[in-house]
């Protein structure tokens, strides 16, 4: 009997979603005061949908379009596509009513992708939808950057939609999800990543038994089409019709991290156990645990069966492998890219996007060979109790709630501080005597995203991919600062995503919190090539002792009781 025929007190699925919304209640209830995930998300990813809808280059993809408040136009193109639903919803709402509607939407997809999947392949009994459930509600609480969609949560729902083709039982709702997905997704995060498995299993299956099932890749190719349809301005600029060379072409993910045996085993280990961060890093030891108890009870039992343990082992074999090459990648990129140097421009270690639901699915196996009682419901209650403490956004809230806020992780409002960049640039175009679009600044120990969403047009920001052409003329903006910490160095020069105003003495610091009251007491700027790029003004949220030294003067500090923020304003000497 299908659940969703059940009277409603007997749909576990519903009860699941129901605990869900509750548990992000309090997340949501603190409106602007709420914490947001900062590294990658606020400061980078929640800009870019709000500056397309505010210059309506949305759905523009001539190659003169432009985003003009980003590195003095940053090209439409290198920026998400506008069919992406995360960016719709953005048009819609206010920023911070999208950010959590979007976030709470992409669970409740998350939380039912996986249920319909466990139902159908993984616990298909009657008597196991209630456990298919808790697992769901624990699949979704996982920490992940909503701000990708379902790139990361969401990954069940096409899973799902090609084994129902594979298993000749497919519908029209398949090909509707495998339509849908790429439009709630990134290709160069998961989407090219979930290609190449889907592939690969249906490949295996055609070497095995001998037959192609036309459906599935039928399936596949539907998925590949859609991501090609959605993304086809990124395709058409990069691929086929260059539009500019990225930056990306100067990668060298060798020279960022440490090298030799001992790294690459400490880092396949974070990657084996925790994961990524933004494929949802959580600890797997309420999985592992699982599985000796799991082989315990089927010995206990006495079963001669030993299906179960093959997919397992297979399983474990598999993580464990994924984990050493994602572990090792930047290191077997190092001789690659001496051959093939434009290569480091593809990340190909972002397979990890697909090991939490390869995970779960691990899990799965193992709970189903435990009998229904305290041992089951114990090991995915502290699943569950794992996920949410271990989710940033969700321990945070419940910091602030419970009157312990960490001081160094500011809420939504803090951080951008909206009334306080507000009064700045009101007070910059009455000096100034022009609109903030008729000059731009740059900012020093704070992230551009801030400025950008407080109405300033910054030269600097925090990009995936921008023109090699841009990191070249602003380089020698920090090429003083630069001289002076090889660490900085490496880190624009090889990798540069990060087009930052950098400070030696402030190091890879970028949120300087007006409590902190840091001074720079040397700062080595080239002011004549900011004039020239059109910078004007530097905003600093950290001091300089000797602004001359810099080719700066004094403008002002200003600062509002609920800013994470103390700005020093500095204009650039003519």
């Amino acid at each position: 009997m299908n659940s969703l025929a059940l009277p409603f007190f007997r749909r576990p699925v519903l009860w699941a979603l129901l605990a869900l919304l509750l548990l992000w209640l309090p997340v949501v209830l603190r409106g602007p005061d709420s914490y947001v995930i900062l590294d990658d998300n606020l400061d980078a990813e929640v800009s870019v949908p709000v500056l397309l809808h505010r210059f309506g280059v949305t759905l523009d993809y001539r190659p003169e379009a432009s985003i003009p408040a980003i590195m003095n136009g940053l090209p439409r193109s290198a920026q998400r596509p506008g069919l992406n639903v995360t960016v719709g919803l953005f048009g819609l709402l206010p920023p911070l009513a999208a950010y959590w509607t979007n976030d709470l939407l992409v669970r409740a997809a998350a939380l039912l992708g996986i249920y319909l999947l466990l139902r159908r392949y993984g616990l298909p009994r009657a008597q196991d939808r209630p456990l298919s459930a808790a697992v769901a509600l624990a699949w979704a609480v996982l920490p992940m950057h909503s701000m990708y969609g379902l790139s990361a949560l969401g990954t069940p729902w096409p899973v799902l939609a090609v084994l129902n083709l594979r298993a000749g039982r497919g519908r029209w709702w398949d090909w509707l999800i495998l339509v849908a997905f790429p439009l709630w997704s990134m290709l160069v995060l998961a989407g090219f990543f979930l290609l190449v498995a889907l592939g690969g299993l249906l490949l295996a299956d055609a070497l095995r038994t001998r037959r192609i099932g036309w459906a599935a890749w039928g399936g596949v190719a539907v998925l590949a089409l859609g991501y090609l349809l959605v993304e086809w301005p990124l395709i058409s600029s990069t691929l086929l019709h260059p539009q500019f060379v990225p930056h990306r072409v100067e990668f060298r993910l060798a020279e960022l991290t440490p090298k030799g045996l001992k790294a690459g085993i400490l880092s396949s280990w974070q990657y084996f156990m925790w994961g990524q961060y933004h494929a949802s890093r959580f600890f797997r030891g309420i999985i592992l645990l699982t599985l000796p108890a799991a082989a315990w009870w089927h010995w206990r039992r006495g079963s001669a069966d030993r299906r179960w343990e093959l997919p397992v082992l297979l399983g474990l074999l598999g993580l464990l492998l994924l984990a050493v090459f994602c572990g090792f990648y930047p290191q077997l990129m190092g001789p690659v890219q001496r051959v093939a140097p434009s290569l480091g421009a593809f990340n190909l270690s972002r397979f990890h996007f697909l090991t939490p639901l390869l995970w779960f699915g691990l899990w799965v196996v193992a709970l189903r060979e435990l009998p229904a009682g305290r041992l089951r419901t114990g090991l995915v209650t502290l699943q569950l109790l794992l996920g949410l403490v271990q989710n940033p956004e969700w321990a945070q809230n419940l910091r602030r709630w419970t009157g312990r806020p960490d001081a160094h992780e500011p809420s939504w409002q803090q951080f951008l501080a909206p009334e306080l960049l507000t009064h700045v640039r009101q007070r910059l175009e009455q000096r100034s005597g022009q609109p903030a679009s008729a000059w731009r600044v740059a900012c020093l120990g704070l992230p551009p995203a801030v400025a950008q969403l407080g109405g300033f047009y910054t030269l600097d920001s925090y990009q995936s991919t921008y023109p090699l052409r841009y990191k070249h003329r602003f380089r020698p903006l920090i090429a003083g600062e630069l001289a002076k910490s090889p660490e900085l160095q490496r880190y624009f020069d090889d990798w540069g995503s990060r087009c930052y105003l950098f400070s030696a003495e402030l190091g890879r610091n970028f949120r300087v919190a007006r409590a902190d009251g840091l001074v720079v007491q040397h700062w080595r700027f080239d002011a004549a090539a900011f004039r020239r790029l059109g910078g004007r003004y530097v905003l600093a949220a950290a001091r300089l002792a000797r602004p001359a030294e810099a080719g700066l003067r004094p403008v002002g500090y200003f600062t509002e009781p609920g800013a994470y923020w103390g700005l020093y304003i500095y204009e650039a000497k003519p």
